[in-house]
């Protein structure tokens, strides 16, 4: 999972420092002969919630299950790290986040089981979407995890606040009008020119709802085929900085920072009338924007075609001491059946194929978004989604550009804006 909920609030130095002393333990064997599997995990995976956890063990009474989650990706992954630099500490099955995920496979894998080798590999990786399973592949052909959710993107927007601004509502003529980023800040143009519309709301909450979203569907977004950071010359980068600086500069936006406490507040305030969603957002902005909103929220396709924000993997780390159970338990969450359990329990978007193409998630609708066929549009949107190269910077590059659009947004050139993030992410890439 990407940005839940309860991932915000950071943790404490003191948490932080513990965690990292203390590592995750790894299994352990009781004078029962049970086996007690830890996962190392960080957000909220939601197993637990949905009770996947319970049902194993019940399945597998020789089995206990236990979970170590670290609030922030960011902190997680810092821990992790320098567990797999000493060698130990690391927990039987480590959760791997897609910003983090190339780091993995680039300078760490031969810490995680191969999939690819396991018996059972093309049962294991022939449900997901390829586009999941690629970012997990080394160039030797190893499979260091298998895939969670996914963050398939659509446009969320307010019902109530297009019908003020005198704007369509319909999820069809606005997936037309909007088919293309031009079409989309078009519209902008004329929420932001309706003398009707609600006084102090902006078309969008932030530049970067435009950027991230456009960014990935280009042929390349921040890398090359081989994974070297191009976030100069990239068509994805060149695209959606282009579209994002319009927005931007023209005043659109209401400029907040996503995730921010000022953003998670205009939820409830109705300060912003569109946002680029990824699946799992859905959950987030209803939690943000109270009861109170219900039926004023809506999704439509996201303008541009496909996009993906978000999703994790599962890999089981080569020196558990019960490496056979561990891969078990990790085949038994991630495959279709538990997929579509994750879905319409905490509604985690799947990244197998086959559990997006169920009835139970292509049939789904949300009621707080006004009935909207949410299943149908983010499985449209998975199903349309192509692999783009990733790499080990492509958080710190994205934060780059966005924090930089934050500064057309106040005045500052595209252009002197431009080079401010490109100076920013020689500084972290090296070159």
């Amino acid at each position: 999972m990407t940005v839940p909920p309860r991932r915000r609030a950071a943790l404490g130095a003191a948490l932080v420092a513990s965690l990292l002393a203390a590592g995750c333990g790894g299994s352990s064997s009781a004078d029962d002969g049970t086996v007690t599997l830890d996962l190392g995990l960080f957000g909220t995976f939601g197993f637990e919630q949905a009770g996947l956890y319970d049902e194993y063990m019940r399945l597998n009474p020789d089995i206990r299950i236990e979970e170590t989650s670290v609030e922030r990706s960011a902190d997680y992954y810092r821990a992790l790290q320098t567990r797999l630099a000493a060698g130990s500490g690391l927990a039987d099955i480590q959760g791997i986040e897609i910003g983090f995920v190339a780091d993995v496979v680039e300078n760490h894998a031969d810490a995680f089981v191969d999939f690819a080798a396991e018996g059972n590999a093309d049962e294991l990786l022939g449900h997901y979407y390829d586009w999941k399973v690629e970012p997990a592949t080394t160039e030797d052909g190893r499979v260091i995890g298998l895939g969670t959710d996914a963050g398939p993107e659509a446009m969320c927007f307010r019902r109530d606040l297009f019908e003020q601004a005198g704007l369509p509502t319909d999820r069809t003529e606005l997936a037309s009008r909007w088919s293309t980023w031009e079409g989309y800040l078009e519209l902008g143009r004329e929420y932001d020119a309706s003398p009707t519309k609600p006084e102090g709301t902006s078309f969008v909450d932030s530049p970067a709802s435009v950027f991230s979203a456009a960014v990935y569907q280009g042929e390349t977004a921040y890398n090359d085929e081989s994974g070297n950071p191009i976030p100069e010359t990239s068509p994805g980068v060149t695209a959606a900085w282009e579209d994002a600086a319009v927005a931007a500069a023209e005043g659109m936006t209401a400029n907040l920072i996503q995730f921010g406490d000022e953003w998670n507040s205009a939820f409830a305030n109705g300060a912003f009338a569109t946002i680029s969603c990824p699946a799992w957002m859905l959950g987030y902005i209803s939690e943000q924007a109270g009861e109170e909103a219900s039926g004023a929220w809506d999704v439509a396709p996201l303008p541009g075609g496909a996009g993906n924000w978000g999703g994790s993997w599962l890999g089981v780390t080569e020196n558990s001491e019960h490496r056979e159970e561990a891969i078990a338990l990790v085949e038994w969450l991630t495959a279709p059946e538990q997929q579509i359990k994750m879905f319409t329990e905490e509604a985690h978007f799947p990244s197998s194929q086959e559990a997006a193409e169920d009835p139970q998630v292509s049939s789904a609708t949300n009621e707080y978004f006004s009935g909207a066929p949410v299943g149908q549009i983010f499985a449209d949107s998975a199903a349309a989604l192509q692999f783009t190269p990733i790499g080990p910077y492509d958080t710190q590059i994205q934060e780059a550009f966005t924090n930089a659009l934050s500064t057309v947004a106040d005045g500052t050139s595209p252009d002197d804006a431009f080079q401010a993030a490109l100076a920013e992410i020689e500084q972290v890439t090296g070159g």
